[in-house]
């Protein structure tokens, strides 16, 4: 049995950029872990006190960024003040596309906690917006991000975002297929 796996591509800060695999921005991850921390903060404040408009705000600002760039997330802003005043060195960067690609899973979950939530459906409601607030969590605290994984999948909803929002960026481009490993199978015996 062969077993393949793949992970995105990450390039050192100092690659030029026409030596990087795709065109379009290559971002520091942290800076998108700091944003998840702090939009699943002001979620889970949202929550506690039952302010249902904020997440609309928190699904907007998402909403915004996956459009238009990550740079337009208002919660990952303050992380380039951070980096200098930590004096943090600099990280790999990944593409921008595969967290866009999150951001807008995040907010059409928010949407549609903030739809219920309007009408009144209170329960129900908090439901997506507990499942956000979990996966920005996972990823604040691990780096691992769900929705960026759900990007290399083979299926249509990324291609359609990829030609849509990353101008024809190929998502081939942004991962490393490693060479399929055999399973050990057990000897009977």
């Amino acid at each position: 049995m062969f077993i393949v796996r793949s992970r995105p591509v990450t390039v050192s800060s100092s690659l030029a950029a026409e030596k990087r695999p795709a065109t379009g921005r290559w971002i520091d991850p942290r800076g998108q872990r700091f944003g998840a921390a702090t939009s699943a903060l002001t979620l889970v404040i949202a929550g506690v006190f039952g302010w249902w408009p904020l997440t609309t705000a928190v699904g907007l600002a998402l909403g915004a960024s996956s459009a238009f760039g990550t740079r337009f997330f208002p919660f990952s802003r303050p992380w380039p003040l951070i980096r200098r005043a930590a004096r943090l060195g600099p990280s790999e960067l990944e593409h921008e596309i595969p967290p866009r690609f999150a951001q807008a899973m995040g907010a059409v979950f928010l949407a549609i906690g903030s739809a219920l939530l309007a009408v009144g459906i209170t329960p129900w409601g908090w439901v997506p917006v507990a499942a956000v607030v979990v996966l920005q969590g996972l990823l604040a605290a691990t780096g691992f991000c769900l929705g960026c994984r759900l990007f290399f999948l083979r299926w249509w909803v990324p291609d359609r975002f990829a030609r849509l929002i990353g101008r024809g960026i190929q998502r081939e481009r942004l991962m490393i297929v490693d060479p399929p490993a055999v399973a050990e199978e057990s000897p009977e015996g």
